[in-house]
């Protein structure tokens, strides 16, 4: 894999709210690779499943996550054997953590690899998301595992409709659960300067179309945009959302 591009660097920052919740079951983490400079993992999980089995569930992805990133080895390794483990690892961790929790607990998890050089691949199972930005533009999106976007899919709604729709909770596939989880990963062609990946959970993108989104991304230093996309979900709730999290990294050219 070729260097990092010269006078590039990559922007981060994370959100967090517990919403209307009485309890945080979501997770988010963006980890530095700990040897190799412009190497990140952005990771988003949405734990399910009682008070505190959710948590232990978007807990324990994080958890698999940093343990997978600590071994894994930039231009060398396979980056889809690793997002490919991230999944059923920590798949399998939460099963076994069923066996002491209240509820089944279950988690979603939607996660970016960018690596030196500016590859980038994706994974995800459930409705969190990974959208790749260009400017203010939508690229792509991943493709949720939900009821809704099968529906979506088949022509039944429109997008629109997906949003109020009185299953639109209903997942077809996640992590802990009975059957194996969905494997969708997917390469992001060459990232550039102006690009941003935004993963993120159902408690955020809900209450945004991609037009939206766009802007706010593009017009905001990172940090400055994941809070206005925070505050702005959160008064698009009206005191009735969800958890929310979102990891949010741009390439940006550096002066001179």
């Amino acid at each position: 894999m070729p260097a990092p591009p010269p006078g590039y660097r990559l922007a981060a920052a994370t959100g967090l709210h517990r919403g209307d919740r009485a309890y945080q079951q979501d997770q988010v983490e963006i980890i530095a690779h700990p040897r190799v400079a412009g190497c990140v993992l952005a990771v988003v999980a949405d734990g399910m499943g009682g008070k505190s089995g959710g948590r232990k569930a978007a807990d324990q992805v994080v958890l698999t996550a940093r343990q997978l990133f600590e071994r894994f080895v930039p231009r060398q390794d396979d980056p889809t054997d690793l997002l490919r483990q991230l999944v059923h690892e920590s798949h399998l961790m939460i099963k076994l953590t069923a066996i002491t929790a209240e509820e089944e607990p279950h988690s979603t998890v939607a996660a970016a690899l960018i690596q030196p050089g500016l590859a980038c691949d994706t994974v995800h199972a459930g409705d969190s998301r990974v959208y790749h930005f260009r400017g203010a533009e939508l690229v792509s999106r991943t493709s949720d595992h939900s009821y809704v976007q099968r529906l979506v899919d088949e022509g039944q709604i429109t997008e629109e409709e997906a949003h109020s729709h009185p299953q639109s909770n209903l997942l077809t596939g996640c992590l802990g659960t009975h059957q194996d989880p969905p494997l969708a990963i997917r390469r992001v062609d060459g990232l550039q300067s102006g690009d941003a990946l935004l993963v993120c959970s159902d408690g955020l993108w809900h209450y945004f179309t991609p037009r939206e989104m766009g802007a706010i991304i593009h017009a905001l230093p990172v940090r400055e945009a994941s809070e206005m996309l925070v505050n702005k979900a959160r008064q698009r709730a009206r005191g009735g959302g969800d958890n929310l999290s979102m990891a949010l990294v741009r390439v940006e050219r550096l002066p001179g």
